[in-house]
């Protein structure tokens, strides 16, 4: 049934018990497992251009560390990628290229305006992403 799995990642504790269901969903049918972390290109094109470079270095080593987060706790082998965009449209794009089955990404459950202030990069992918996305909230209390 999932032979590709895509596991969007920015390393957040929201997005542990996504890796976590992901990875025991890869481990049941022996699926392809791809890690993905999009440095947001907004935010790095909005910051003072004396720190833009500082800024998108440390967003890429922070990548880095969540993709090999996944790696350590998965049992199956991993596939891994960095890429700068916007992350909705980076995540929606990629799980094309790879003929993902599902993607993962992890939510936080806001609601409410809340919702609308801050933006949900998980329910922009919901509602873009060609393939079906498997939202995983993070409990409360995590």
């Amino acid at each position: 049934m999932f032979e590709t799995i895509v596991i969007a990642t920015d390393g957040s504790d929201s997005v542990r018990r996504a890796v976590d269901v992901a990875l025991d969903l890869a481990d049941r049918f022996d699926a392809t497992v791809h890690a993905l972390y999009v440095i947001d290109s907004g935010e790095v094109e909005s910051s003072p251009d004396e720190v833009r470079d500082d800024l998108r270095d440390a967003l890429d080593s922070r990548g880095r560390e969540a993709i090999e987060a996944v790696e350590h706790d998965a049992v199956v082998p991993v596939e891994t990628a960095v890429r700068e965009g916007r992350p909705a449209a980076e995540i929606s794009t990629y799980a094309r290229e790879v003929d993902a089955d599902v993607v993962a990404t992890g939510t936080r459950g806001r609601h409410g305006e809340n919702r609308f202030l801050i933006g949900s990069v998980a329910e922009r992918v919901v509602r873009t992403c060609p393939v079906p996305v498997l939202t995983v909230r993070q409990l409360s209390g995590e």
